[in-house]
C-alpha cells in the first residue's frame, strides 16, 4: 500500500486493518474507476497505431495496444474495431463503469 500498486479506492478500504483482520467492500463505479465515458472510445488512424508497434503485428478485437503522447507519457486502449485506415479504440479503464466487490486478507504489515 502506498506505492501505487494498488488503486486508491482499495486502500482506502484497506487503511488501518490489523494482521489477520479481513476486510471486504463492494465499491460503485464513481468510488472505484469511474464511470465509462463515451468520449474516451477514439478512432486511431493506421499510421499512428503502426507507429506505436515494433514489427508488422496482427491487431484483433479485445487487444490492449500501448501508445506513447507527444509528452511522452503513455497510455493504453482497448481495440473495439480495426479496418485498412485505422481502428476505434476504448480509453476507459478497463473496469470503469463497473461495480466492483473485493475480499482481502492482511497477512502481514512491513
Amino acid at each position: 500500500m502506498g506505492t501505487g500498486q494498488f488503486a486508491p479506492c482499495f486502500e482506502k478500504v484497506l487503511l488501518g486493518a490489523k494482521v489477520g483482520e479481513k476486510r471486504a467492500a463492494v465499491l460503485s463505479p464513481q468510488d472505484a474507476f469511474g464511470e465509462h465515458n463515451p468520449e474516451l472510445i477514439q478512432w486511431v488512424g493506421m499510421d499512428v497505431l503502426l507507429a506505436n508497434t515494433d514489427e508488422v503485428p496482427e491487431f484483433a478485437p479485445g487487444d490492449m495496444i500501448e501508445f506513447n503522447s507527444p509528452s511522452g507519457a503513455q497510455y493504453a486502449g482497448v481495440l473495439q474495431s480495426i479496418n485498412e485506415e485505422g481502428a476505434w479504440f476504448d480509453f476507459n479503464h478497463p473496469l470503469a463503469g463497473k461495480q466492483l466487490s473485493f475480499e482481502a486478507e492482511i497477512i502481514a504489515i512491513l
